[in-house]
């Protein structure tokens, strides 16, 4: 059993990973943000914690990541004005790692996506040009981190039900349609196979069971 922090608890994904890592026998902390989101928390098997991270200091984070081994971060401001994104998708974000440092959680898996790279950024006056700076920063920190990391990049969302499948490093134009559902899935295969580590795994719903592509 692995006890895993799951940062932005009440999101599509982390709702439907927390089931899947409880039904594997690990202990897992939910953190989210709203009070009266708790009942839909704990209907996953998972501990529901509030805590803002957006405003929560690092040895605030790390005072309530102590005691775990892996965290998640499936998080986000999900849009608005781009100081609330910076704030919480990079600056949260950076954090987050520092604090799972200082806590001793070693193990860190980033819900990031597809094309979180400087070959693909907007420029400065699109209005997605703050999430995907805010994302690439993060996610270099953590590459340059002392954690044991991987970066997780799905490509676009969909509810789609799950495959269990994926498609790695896809071609951008030539679509990356992913369901949250495998997105879940590739949360839990990344923290049980030691083959994620360091890797940045791109990809998309496709064909080679996700276990395989986690595996390396």
């Amino acid at each position: 059993m692995v006890k895993i922090a799951l940062i932005g608890g009440h999101g599509k994904v982390a709702l439907l990973a927390a089931p899947e890592l409880v039904e594997r026998g690990h202990q897992v902390t939910s953190f989210f943000r709203n009070p009266e989101h708790t009942e839909d928390v704990r209907a996953t098997g998972a501990d529901a914690v509030v805590l803002d991270v957006e405003h929560a200091d690092t040895a605030e984070i790390a005072e309530a990541l102590r005691g775990h081994d892996a965290v998640v971060w499936s998080a986000g401001a999900g849009g608005g004005s781009p100081e609330r994104t910076y704030a919480v998708d990079r600056d949260a974000a950076i954090r987050s790692m520092d604090a799972a440092e200082q806590a001793g959680a070693k193990r860190y898996v980033m819900v990031s996506f597809a094309t979180a790279d400087e070959k693909y950024l907007v420029p400065e006056d699109d209005s997605f040009y703050p999430y995907m700076a805010s994302k690439i920063a993060a996610d270099d920190y953590l590459r340059g981190s002392g954690l044991d990391w991987t970066v997780l990049g799905p490509g676009k969302l969909t509810l789609d039900e799950p495959t269990g499948r994926i498609h790695p490093d896809p071609d951008p134009e030539q679509g990356t349609d992913t369901s949250r559902a495998n997105v879940a899935l590739t949360i839990v295969e990344a923290l049980e196979s030691a083959g994620s580590i360091g890797r940045t795994i791109n990809y998309r719903d496709g064909e080679t069971p996700i276990a395989e592509v986690m595996a390396g």
